[in-house]
């Protein structure tokens, strides 16, 4: 049974949240605030935007199993659209599908997500399946603009180099560790998962190191998998 009602406005909730602080804080730091590489502050909020970055796409993420506004298909689909565009100009209908045969077809040949071989080749197949031509026009076209009106190294220390660092992320904690290896017969997923620290698994990825609870679960959004971590 899932643990969000139809009703339940707490996803619409935590997903303006992360929103709106990836926003403000990104307009904080392009326009106040000056870069001081002896201060360690500059290194906090880069890591911070990072993830925030991370959070964009795990809203877009629950949105694509309907729990970003349960019970709500078009807010739901909006959100998912906005927080997807927002990281790098992701598109949301494009994404829609290939994540739905990932879990449909994990680790196979027909997963989008899978790729046997190397770490760094596996992560380059990675980024060829959701990264287009169309994103890095669109990313050199607004890192352009914005350093006509913002330092360089702001623009590239809080709106460029985070959104690979995420992605990067995302990678990492979310398709390669849980996927990597041989997983046994008795193991449906195919996926296997983080040592049980609530901490951890939220500072690295949202929860999403619990992998083999959320292909188990795919109904609960990112707040609650922790709850059903043994």
């Amino acid at each position: 049974m899932a643990l969000v009602k139809q009703s339940d406005n707490r996803g619409v909730v935590i997903a303006a949240v992360i929103l709106m602080s990836w926003s403000v804080l990104l307009v904080y730091l392009l326009r106040y605030y000056d870069v001081d590489f002896a201060s360690p502050l500059t290194y906090l909020f880069f890591l911070l935007q990072t993830h925030l970055y991370t959070g964009l796409f795990i809203t877009a993420h629950d949105a694509m199993h309907g729990v970003a506004a349960p019970g709500k298909p078009k807010l739901n689909k909006a959100i998912g659209t906005v927080a997807a565009f927002l990281f790098a100009y992701n598109w949301y209908p494009r994404l829609l599908p290939r994540h739905h045969q990932h879990h449909r077809h994990v680790a196979t040949a027909e997963d989008p997500d899978y790729h046997h071989g190397s770490f760094w080749l596996w992560y380059l197949s990675f980024l060829k399946q959701y990264i287009t031509w169309w994103q890095m026009l669109l990313m050199a076209i607004t890192f352009n603009l914005l350093k006509l009106f913002f330092p360089v190294e702001n623009v590239v220390l809080y709106w460029m180099a985070p959104a690979v660092l995420a992605t990067f992320q995302l990678f990492y904690f979310g398709t390669y560790e849980p996927h990597k290896g041989e997983h046994p017969a008795d193991n449906p997923h195919k996926s296997g998962t983080q040592a049980k620290n609530h901490l951890w698994a939220f500072v690295s990825c949202y929860f999403f190191g619990y992998h083999y609870e959320h292909h188990d679960k795919p109904y609960l959004p990112w707040w609650q998998l922790y709850k059903t971590k043994i």
